[in-house]
């Protein structure tokens, strides 16, 4: 019987550098698409938290779209290692919508940005199983949950996963090249 044996190089700084944010489309103008549009491009500055806050405190929004807006603010504040109050966004929007995937999987996230894996694990599961705009950005988040906990077969095929379901995107494929894959007898 031949066992698949894996071996990675350290995880060190990746965990916390290398989490994975997935945002939520928010459409129909307004604050709250402003707040989308920045979470989306991949801002980080502060100022751009302003809209999200505003359209949650001042426009008339569909639940989903409040949950979207609370994801995407509490993207924004991720990106700059705000965990607990990118975490308290996260809440509420699960506390909204229950059934919307992306507030499970940033929570995940942001819960590996504080080394708590098997929470980021559990949330990011419930993530994948609800599913997500951006599947590939959860399976590698769960590769880096899996890692944290040591499991670096089920990181291996994460990473896999991500890989196939987003083709294009180098991130996994860079992790991948930290494993080497042996089968023994």
């Amino acid at each position: 019987m031949q066992r698949l044996i894996l071996c990675a190089a350290a995880l060190g700084a990746l965990v916390v550098a290398g989490a994975t944010r997935a945002s939520v489309t928010v459409i129909g103008g307004g604050l709250a698409e402003a707040c989308s549009r920045a979470a989306m491009a991949g801002k980080s500055e502060p100022r751009f938290e302003a809209p999200c806050t505003q359209s949650l405190e001042e426009e008339q929004l569909s639940p989903r779209d409040r949950a979207g807006t609370l994801v995407n603010r509490g993207v924004l504040r991720m990106r700059r290692s705000n965990w607990q109050a990118a975490t308290k966004d996260f809440n509420q929007a699960v506390h909204i919508k229950p059934d919307l995937g992306e507030a499970y999987v940033n929570r995940g996230a942001a819960s590996i940005g504080e080394h708590r894996y098997a929470d980021g694990l559990t949330d990011l599961n419930r993530g994948i199983a609800l599913g997500t705009e951006e599947p590939a950005k959860a399976y590698y988040n769960r590769a880096l949950a899996y890692e944290g906990l040591d499991d670096l077969k089920a990181a291996y095929f994460d990473y896999q996963k991500a890989v196939e379901l987003s083709p294009e995107w180098t991130a996994p494929k860079e992790q991948l090249v930290r494993f080497h894959v042996a089968r023994k007898e």
